[in-house]
């Protein structure tokens, strides 16, 4: 079964840190570029950062970039997103998605993926 699994949310103060995990299993990440998406109660979905498996490229939204570091261990077909000094404003459902032969830039605009994980949640406490 085709699937991706995200973890490591949770509950943590301002200026805290936490590590996302979105870990792949029934493919490997080859030539994919696998993005992080957000989505808060009652906003849009965003797109938070990226990396293309291919060769490393990374994309930052603005509002983390600085903050937050995207990083692959193609071995273990996992992708990490270090979230540090962490905001209340940070506080959504993240997802992760791996999207097939794409640009990072292509897939945080397109907002789709061939694949998509169930979301971990992340609370920052003020």
């Amino acid at each position: 079964e085709v699937q991706l699994q995200a973890s490591g949310g949770g509950l943590v103060q301002a200026g805290g840190s936490l590590r996302l995990s979105c870990a792949a299993s029934g493919f490997s990440f080859d030539d994919y570029a696998i993005g992080w998406f957000r989505q808060a109660p009652g906003k849009e979905r965003e797109g938070v950062s990226c990396i293309s498996s291919s060769d490393g490229i990374t994309y930052y939204a603005d509002s983390v970039k600085g903050r937050f570091t995207i990083s692959i261990d193609n071995a273990k077909s996992t992708v990490y997103l270090q979230m540090n000094s962490l905001k209340p404003e940070d506080t959504a459902k993240y997802y992760c998605a791996a999207d097939l032969g794409i640009s990072c830039v292509l897939h945080i605009a397109s907002m789709g993926a061939d694949y998509w994980g169930q979301g971990t949640l992340v609370t920052v406490s003020s």
